[in-house]
């Protein structure tokens, strides 16, 4: 099993999503993050005074599946996110060595068929 942690740009969440439920990728966790690149800073009015944006807002999913989803989910996440621009994000891959359901405390050796089982 891999865990994806992907950095998107915000306004591609929804196309994303689109993209992962195509290729059959349901579960997923989505955070609001800020963060810091190549991309150029931006200004920013707040009452009335200027200030540099250092920071910026990004998304971040993460995905647990298997071995075999791999390449697909990283291809989807680009074809769905990627504007050519500085910005659009990195994608990150990891090992997991276990996962637990937490209601029935069994392991989930093939977490892409989780639907499939019976809990």
């Amino acid at each position: 099993m891999k865990k994806i942690e992907a950095i998107i740009r915000p306004e591609k969440l929804t196309e994303t999503i689109k993209g992962l439920k195509n290729i059959g990728i349901t579960g997923f966790t989505v955070s609001q993050v800020v963060g810091r690149g190549k991309q150029k800073d931006t200004q920013g009015v707040y009452r009335g005074k200027n200030y540099n944006v250092t920071l910026h807002p990004k998304v971040k999913l993460e995905i647990v599946l298997s071995d075999y989803m791999v390449q697909p989910t990283i291809n989807t996440i680009i074809d769905s996110s990627q504007t050519g621009e500085e910005g659009d994000g990195k994608i990150y891959v990891y090992p997991i060595l276990e996962a637990y359901n937490i209601r029935t405390g069994t392991t989930d050796l093939d977490i892409d068929d989780l639907a499939n089982k019976e809990d």
